[in-house]
């Protein structure tokens, strides 16, 4: 499935930077192309002004017998002039930018005009054929040329290759001369299509990629300090020993690194106290146990003194068994790959070797990171319980999903649904499917579901509708990223 809208942070903001600089280039090539235009509008209408006010002085300065020849010869395909009786504009039509064009060409006559010259800014419709060629010279091709061109039903009509039905603006111009004519002109104005389309459309390119290449630099640059906290977060939430991060990056992302080793720190000191305190009060309960077990044996009555001694020697087991918990969790065991497959099929063949009925069913490798120690002990715990209060345990590993899921079913009679959730607090033992003949303290499954979550997964237990217990482990596939 596409997406479309990339997850990472970093294609975010590049894609959000791309649209940015395509929108910018876009707007620019937008305003430059009108700029050009009336640039363009601006410059052709003062050379069209310019030479109508030379040709006019021209022919004030000359004979009249030459005019014509003149005029001739001056008229180009974009500039026709020609020598009328009366004035090719109509001064009632004139607007306000056709007077101010006016008194523009008669700056250019330089005063030589006997009355005001006349110009009219036309929009005609028809059809044109543009010419490439030396602009400069447009008696040699360039620029372009514009007629109307009618069928004889009056319909227009197009009579070549290159010419297009159009509108375009036309200069009509009216100089009076001394001798009582007038000098009539008209030309277009309108610029040609644009040629600097290619140039353009390639520079947008040129910056769309260098922009990319800055802004995947420094977004990597920015983000490479989250993905190590990101990292480090999750190896942390599995239990692993994490290094203080250097902060370093953006000031936002120093704070939230820095945020991350003081929380790291206030965690561990927390954890170290309680493993210690626990360890010590474990530790110093073995002097009146022993203690106890002294005077126990002093009881004259046989039958209270033996019971006197199951307690105490379950006491016993129980503080072992506390101590035990924090010794391992004090080491601190390193994180590596390991055959998960192998680990728990070795654990169901130890438990077969000692006369119990298990069996595993399973793939024939599975690569998983984790704490060896620390899981087989959860695996071990899990198996022994299914086996010791029911009677069996079928043992299945799957990888689906993302994640890696070890089932444990027994053939016992469960649990009550309401105990589900509470058998997995340290020393709680339920009556109805344990004894104290089993030896157990109540800590094998706190400490099961302690290990798989430490690996960022979790255990839930459910009641089978044939009968027995069902433990269902999850453990996720650390994302490689």
């Amino acid at each position: 499935m596409i997406r479309p809208w990339p997850r990472s942070l970093a294609w975010q903001l590049i894609t959000l930077l791309l649209i940015a600089v395509v929108l910018a280039q876009g707007v620019a090539l937008l305003v430059f192309a009108d700029e050009r235009r009336h640039a363009l509008l601006s410059a052709n209408r003062e050379q069209v002004l310019a030479r109508t006010g030379n040709i006019a002085r021209l022919l004030q300065a000359m004979p009249g017998t030459m005019h014509g020849r003149v005029v001739e010869m001056s008229s180009t395909p974009r500039l026709r002039f020609w020598l009328a009786g009366n004035a090719a504009v109509d001064r009632e039509s004139l607007s306000e930018i056709d007077v101010a064009l006016g008194h523009r060409l008669d700056w250019y006559l330089g005063g030589m005009a006997v009355g005001r010259s006349l110009v009219d800014v036309r929009r005609e419709s028809g059809f044109f054929l543009w010419r490439h060629g030396n602009g400069a010279d447009e008696s040699a091709g360039g620029g372009f040329s514009y007629e109307i061109y009618v069928d004889e039903d009056g319909q227009r009509r197009a009579v070549g290759p290159g010419h297009h039905y159009g509108s375009v603006l036309s200069l009509v111009m009216a100089v009076p001369l001394h001798n009582g004519a007038w000098l009539n002109a008209q030309t277009l104005v309108a610029p040609p299509p644009p040629s600097w389309g290619l140039p353009t459309f390639a520079g947008l390119i040129i910056a769309a990629t260098a922009t990319c290449t800055v802004v995947i630099l420094m977004v990597r640059r920015s983000t490479r300090p989250m993905r190590r906290l990101a990292d480090a977060a999750e190896a942390f939430g599995r239990g692993e020993h994490v290094a203080r991060l250097l902060e370093d990056g953006p000031i936002e992302v120093q704070r939230t690194t820095r945020a991350f080793n003081d929380m790291l720190g206030r965690i561990r000191r927390f954890v170290d106290d309680r493993m210690r305190m626990l360890a010590a009060i474990s530790h110093d309960l073995r002097t009146p146990i022993t203690s106890l077990r002294l005077r126990a044996e002093l009881v004259e009555d046989a039958e209270l003194r033996e019971r006197m001694r199951a307690s105490l020697e379950e006491l016993e087991r129980m503080t072992e068994a506390t101590l035990a918990f924090s010794r391992e969790d004090a080491m601190r065991e390193e994180t590596r790959t390991v055959d998960l497959a192998a680990l728990v099929e070795t654990v169901v063949c130890d438990i077969q070797d000692h006369g119990c009925e298990a069996a595993f069913d399973g793939p024939a490798r599975l690569a998983y990171a984790c704490r060896p120690t620390a899981m087989k002990r959860a695996v071990r715990n899990l198996v022994d319980n299914a086996v010791a209060y029911g009677q069996r345990a079928r043992v299945r590993l799957d990888a689906e999903g993302g994640a890696v899921v070890l089932t444990i079913e027994d053939d016992g009679p469960g649990i009550p649904d309401d105990a589900l959730e509470r058998v997995f607090e340290p020393f709680v033992r339920l009556e109805e499917s344990r004894s104290r003949e089993t030896g157990g303290t109540g800590l094998g499954l706190a400490i099961a579901r302690t290990i798989v979550r430490g690996h960022g997964g979790d255990i839930v237990l459910s009641n089978r509708a044939e009968g027995g217990l069902s433990v269902r482990a999850t453990l996720p596939l650390r994302d490689e990223r």
